[in-house]
C-alpha cells in the first residue's frame, strides 16, 4: 500500500475512471440546482438525479466524481456525531462513479476491487463484502454474490446478506431502487492476517478501532410502484444504472494508516489550527478539548464553502444551518478559552489547503473571511450574556431538583441571543441536564406564523399542475413553449392549455383569472431576477382578450401567462396573436442592463467580493443585493453612480453571444452561483469590464439606459446589502420629487433652498437646549414632590423596616430614567442601609427604578427583584444587584406593584 495524501486519493480515483471510460464532471454547488426537496447536497448523485430517472440526458454514458457534500439537515444529519466519532463530518467529499444505463453489476464490481487492491494496493485480507439478502418479498441479490466470489475469491463467510436497512436503496415511496453492495475495511490488529472476522457488525470504537464502510454501490435496477391498495410492486428497469460513493476522507484514512478522518492530512492540518489558537496540545481523545478542536475543524470547512457560495448566517433555511454550525464552532471555541474571534482564521486556512482543488474558495477568501469574522463578532457580543441567562436557569433548576431546561428558555436564547437549539442542547447535556424541545418548537412555529416565513418546498406543491401542462404542450411541441422574445415582441401562437382556480379547463369565460400557455410567446418568464412581461393575447377572430398581468417560468420549457379574460374567452386551441407591453419591455431593458453596470461598479469599488447575492429588474425600479459588511459611505455611492452613468454615455453596444459555458468562462465571464446554467448560455458584454452569463432581455446600447440613480441603500441580513435604483424616465421623475421635497421644506422655514441645511442645524440645537431646559425643570418638579403632594422628606416618613435596613416604595411624576435613578438614589443615601424603588406613569408605560445599597447586595439584589415585580404591571426588567431597571404596559397596577416591594422584602 503507498501512502497518498487526500489530494492524491481524489485525483487517482478520478484518473482511473477516467481510463475506463468515464466522463470526469465537476462537483457541482452545495445546494442543489434540482431538487428543491434537498437543502445541501448530500451525495455525489444529487447532480445526476434527472439523468437517472429519465428527464435529462448528458453527452456520456459514464461518469465519475469528487462532489462536495453537506449533511446537517433532514435525515441525514450527522451534526451531533462531528467531533465524538472518528467518521462523521457536516462537509465532506464523496467520490463516485455512475453508469447511465451503460455498465452494470460485472463491471461495477470489477471496478471496485481493481482500485482498491491493485490501484491503492490495499490488504484484501482486511476486507469483508455486503450484498442484500433478501427481504420483504424482494429476493436476495445472488447475482451480486456470485460476481464477488469470482473477482475476490472470497468465500460466504466473507459476502454477508444484509436486510433492507443496509443494503437496499429507493429513491422514494416510488421509483426507481435496487439492491446495495459495500466494502468494509478492518482498522485495527491483526497479527499475521488474522483479521477477527466476527466482529464484524459491532460499532467501531470513537477512536475508529473496528469495521469501516469504505464503498457503496447502488444498483438502480427496479421501478418501485404501489397499486389501489397501497401495495408496492417493482418492475425491471430498462437501462438499470450504477451509483457508486466512496468517502475521500475514510479512504484517504486507510490509505495513510490512520483510524479517524481527524489525522488525515486534509483535516489534521485544521485540528493542528484550532490547537494553536486555543494554545492547548491535540491529543486525539475523547476529551473535551480534542473534541472541541475537531468540531471547529470540520465546521471550518463547512463555514468555508458555503459563504463561498453565497451563503450567509441569517434566520431562515440555508442560512440558518450556516448560523448553527458557525455558532457551534464559536462557543467550542469558547469552551477551549478562545476569547478573540478565530473562525476566520480557521476559514483562511481552509481556503489555503483546498483552494488549489475547488477555485471559488481562492476567489472569494477575503468574502468568506470577512462574513465569519463579523458572524463572529456579532455573536460574541451576545455570548456571555446568553451564557448567563441559561447559568442562571440551570442553578434554579438544580435548586428545585429539576433536570429539564424549560423550552421558552431555549426559545429566548435562540430569539434573543442567537443561541441555536442545538448548541443550548448541548451546553445542556454536558451538565447531564436536557432541554424542551417539543416545546422550544412550539415556540419557535408560532414565531414563524406570526411571520409568516416562507417554506422551502413551495414550488413543489403546484410542481405537478405545471408538468401535466408541460406534458400536453410536448405532445406537438417537443422542447416545449417556443420562447421568440429576444427577437420580437409579438407573435402568433396557439392555446393548448388553459387553467383556472389551479385546474386545467376548456376555456376561461370573460371576467375569469385564469393562466394560459401557448405553444409560442414573445413573453419573458420571470427568472434570474427579472420581471415577467405584461402585455395582451387576442383571438385571431377578435372576440377574445386576455390581459396579461405576469409571465412565468415554473418549468424550463414552459411560460405560464397569468391575467383576467378582458373580453369574450378564450379556449384550447384557440389560435391567437400575443403583444408585449412595448413600454414596460423598454424599462425593464433598461433596468436590467443598468444592474449588470452596477455589479461591476459594486467589484471596482467594494472589491471583488461584492458579489451578487439576488435581484429584482420590472419595469419601474431595480433592486440588487450584494455581498458587503458594512453600509456604504456617500462617497462610495457617488463613485458608483458616477461609474455607471460614464459607461451609460460612452453609448457603447450591448453585445450577446450564445456559446458553449466553458467558452463563456474562459473570456472571463461572471456566473451566479445561485443560477443554473446550462451546456450553451448567452453571455452579455457591456464593454470589456462588464462580461455576464444571463438569459435576460437587455438595452441595445449603454445610452438607452439614460440616468442612473441610486434611491436607497440598506442592510438585508448580515453580510448582505440592498441598492435600489431608477433608470431613464423613473431616475428623473425621482430627482424631481427629490427636488419638490426640498422646495417645501424651504418654504416650511423661510429661507431659500440652499440656506435650509444649515436652518434645520439651527433648528435642531433650539431644541436641543429647550429639551435640556425642559428635563431640568421635570428633574426639579420631581425632587420636590412626592406622591402626596409632600416634599422631599415626606417621602423618606413613608420608608419601613426590613431585616438589614430600610425599605422604600415612592410614586413620582416625571418618568424619565435618569431622573427617576438619580432621585432612588438620593433616597437611598439619606435612608443608610436601603432598598428603594421609584415608579412613574408615562403615557403607556409604567416605568421603575429600583437601587440596593451595596452593604445589602448579599441579601437583596436589586436585578432579580425588580424581574417579579414587573411582572406584576405586565413586563420586565433586569440590572445590576445594586441597580436595576423595568417597564410594563399595565400602568393601572403601579401602585400595586409598588406596594408589592414591601411583601418581597419581609
Amino acid at each position: 500500500m503507498i501512502r497518498r495524501t487526500s489530494a492524491e486519493v481524489r485525483s487517482a480515483f478520478l484518473a482511473f475512471f477516467e481510463k475506463q471510460g468515464h466522463t470526469i464532471v465537476p462537483s457541482s454547488p452545495l445546494v442543489p440546482q434540482n431538487d428543491p426537496t434537498l437543502m445541501f447536497v448530500n451525495a455525489g448523485m444529487v447532480q445526476f438525479k434527472d439523468v437517472f430517472v429519465g428527464k435529462e440526458t448528458r453527452p456520456y454514458t459514464r461518469a465519475t466524481s469528487s462532489q462536495k457534500c453537506i449533511r446537517i439537515s433532514g435525515k441525514h444529519n450527522d451534526l451531533e456525531n462531528v467531533g465524538v466519532t472518528a467518521r462523521h463530518h457536516t462537509f465532506f467529499e464523496m467520490l463516485g462513479n455512475f453508469s447511465f444505463g451503460d455498465y452494470f453489476k460485472e463491471e461495477a464490481i470489477a471496478f471496485a476491487w481493481r482500485l482498491l487492491t491493485e490501484e491503492f494496493g490495499l490488504d484484501a485480507r482486511r476486507m469483508v463484502i455486503t450484498v442484500f439478502g433478501g427481504e420483504g418479498g424482494v429476493p436476495a441479490d445472488d447475482e451480486a454474490r456470485t460476481i464477488w466470489r469470482k473477482v475476490t475469491g472470497f468465500g460466504d463467510d466473507r459476502i454477508i446478506g444484509l436486510g433492507s436497512n443496509d443494503n437496499f436503496w429507493q429513491m422514494g415511496e416510488t421509483g426507481p431502487c435496487g439492491p446495495c453492495t459495500e466494502i468494509h475495511w478492518f482498522n485495527g490488529d491483526a497479527p499475521g492476517g488474522a483479521v477477527p472476522y466476527g466482529t464484524f457488525g459491532e460499532e467501531p470504537t470513537p477512536g475508529g478501532l473496528g469495521w469501516m464502510e469504505i464503498w457503496n454501490v447502488v444498483f438502480m435496477q427496479f421501478e418501485r410502484s404501489l397499486d389501489a391498495s397501497g401495495a408496492a410492486h417493482l418492475a425491471p428497469l430498462p437501462r438499470p444504472c450504477v451509483d457508486t460513493g466512496a468517502g475521500l476522507e475514510r479512504v484517504a484514512s486507510v490509505l495513510q494508516g490512520v483510524t479517524s478522518n481527524y489525522d488525515t492530512d486534509g483535516l489534521r492540518v485544521l485540528v493542528d489550527k484550532a490547537s494553536a489558537i486555543a494554545g492547548k496540545r491535540y491529543g486525539g481523545s475523547q476529551g473535551d478539548d480534542d473534541v472541541s478542536m475537531r468540531v471547529i475543524a470540520d465546521h471550518a470547512r463547512t463555514t468555508a464553502f458555503l459563504v463561498a457560495e453565497g451563503i450567509f448566517p441569517d434566520r431562515t433555511g440555508r442560512e440558518y444551518v450556516l448560523r448553527r454550525v458557525m455558532r457551534r464552532a464559536i462557543r467550542h471555541g469558547h469552551r477551549l478559552g478562545i476569547r478573540q474571534p478565530f473562525l476566520h482564521e480557521m476559514a483562511l486556512e481552509v481556503v489555503r489547503t483546498m483552494g488549489q482543488d475547488y477555485p471559488e474558495l481562492e476567489r472569494r477568501k477575503e468574502l468568506v473571511a470577512s462574513v465569519a469574522r463579523a458572524e463572529e463578532e456579532r455573536f460574541r457580543e451576545t455570548i456571555d450574556r446568553g451564557l448567563k441567562i441559561l447559568e442562571d436557569e440551570i442553578e434554579g433548576m438544580r435548586a428545585s431538583g429539576s433536570t429539564v431546561v424549560r423550552g421558552d428558555t431555549a426559545f429566548k436564547l435562540y430569539d434573543t441571543y442567537g443561541f441555536p437549539a442545538d448548541l443550548t442542547d448541548l451546553i445542556a447535556q454536558e451538565r447531564g441536564l436536557t432541554v424542551d424541545l417539543p416545546a422550544y418548537e412550539r415556540a419557535l412555529e408560532q414565531q414563524r406564523a406570526r411571520s409568516e416565513g416562507s417554506k422551502l418546498n413551495d414550488e413543489a406543491a403546484v410542481a405537478h399542475v405545471w408538468r401535466d401542462a408541460l406534458a400536453a404542450l410536448r405532445k406537438t411541441s417537443p422542447d416545449g413553449v417556443k420562447f421568440v422574445g429576444y427577437e420580437r415582441e409579438d407573435a402568433d401562437g396557439r392555446v393548448v392549455a388553459v387553467l383556472v382556480d389551479g385546474a386545467r379547463v376548456e376555456r376561461a369565460a370573460e371576467g375569469k383569472d385564469a393562466i394560459v400557455v401557448t405553444d409560442v410567446t414573445p413573453f419573458y418568464g420571470e427568472s434570474g431576477g427579472q420581471a415577467g412581461d405584461r402585455g395582451v393575447i387576442e383571438t385571431s377572430h377578435g372576440e377574445g382578450s386576455f390581459a396579461v398581468h405576469d409571465t412565468q417560468k415554473p418549468l424550463a420549457g414552459l411560460f405560464v401567462h397569468h391575467g383576467r379574460v378582458q373580453k369574450g374567452g378564450i379556449a384550447v386551441d384557440d389560435a391567437v396573436h400575443l403583444a408585449v407591453d412595448h413600454d414596460a419591455r423598454t424599462a425593464t431593458r433598461r433596468n436590467h442592463s443598468a444592474t449588470h453596470l452596477l455589479h461591476w461598479a459594486l467589484r471596482t469599488v467594494l472589491g471583488e467580493q461584492a458579489t451578487q447575492k439576488g435581484s429584482l429588474v420590472a419595469p419601474d425600479r431595480l433592486r440588487f443585493d450584494f455581498a458587503h459588511g458594512r453600509a456604504l459611505t456617500q462617497e462610495e455611492l457617488t463613485r458608483i453612480e458616477d461609474l455607471v452613468n460614464a459607461k451609460v454615455l460612452s453609448d457603447a453596444p450591448v453585445l450577446t453571444e450564445v456559446l458553449p459555458i466553458d467558452d463563456a468562462r474562459r473570456r472571463g465571464a461572471v456566473a451566479i452561483f445561485e443560477e443554473k446554467y446550462g451546456d450553451v448560455v448567452r453571455m452579455l458584454t457591456m464593454t470589456r469590464d462588464s462580461i455576464e452569463l444571463c438569459g435576460g432581455t437587455h438595452a441595445r446600447s449603454l445610452g438607452e439606459i439614460g440616468l442612473f440613480k441610486i434611491v436607497s441603500e440598506q442592510g438585508l441580513a448580515a453580510g448582505v446589502r440592498r441598492i435600489e435604483a431608477a433608470t431613464g424616465l423613473n431616475a428623473l421623475a425621482y430627482v424631481r420629487s427629490v427636488e419638490a421635497t426640498l422646495r417645501d421644506a424651504a418654504r416650511a422655514v423661510k429661507v431659500p433652498v440652499a440656506e435650509v441645511p444649515e436652518k434645520i442645524e439651527k433648528l435642531i440645537e433650539r431644541e436641543r437646549t429647550l429639551e435640556k431646559e425642559v428635563a431640568e425643570l421635570n428633574r426639579k418638579v420631581a425632587m420636590g414632590t412626592g406622591s402626596a403632594g409632600g416634599g422631599f422628606e415626606e417621602m423618606l416618613r413613608g420608608a419601613r423596616d426590613v431585616p438589614g435596613g430600610k425599605a422604600l416604595s415612592v410614586r413620582v411624576s416625571v418618568a424619565d430614567p435618569a431622573t427617576m435613578r438619580e432621585m432612588a438614589e438620593r433616597l437611598r443615601d439619606k435612608l443608610g442601609e436601603a432598598v428603594v424603588l421609584v415608579g412613574a406613569a408615562g403615557k403607556d408605560k409604567a416605568s421603575l427604578v429600583l437601587v440596593v445599597s451595596r452593604g445589602l447586595t448579599d441579601r437583596y439584589k436589586a436585578g432579580e427583584l425588580v424581574k417579579g415585580i414587573a411582572q406584576v404591571v405586565g413586563g420586565s426588567g433586569g440590572g445590576r444587584p445594586d441597580m436595576a431597571q423595568a417597564g410594563g404596559t399595565q400602568v393601572d397596577r403601579l401602585d400595586e406593584a409598588l406596594e408589592g416591594l414591601y411583601a418581597r422584602l419581609a
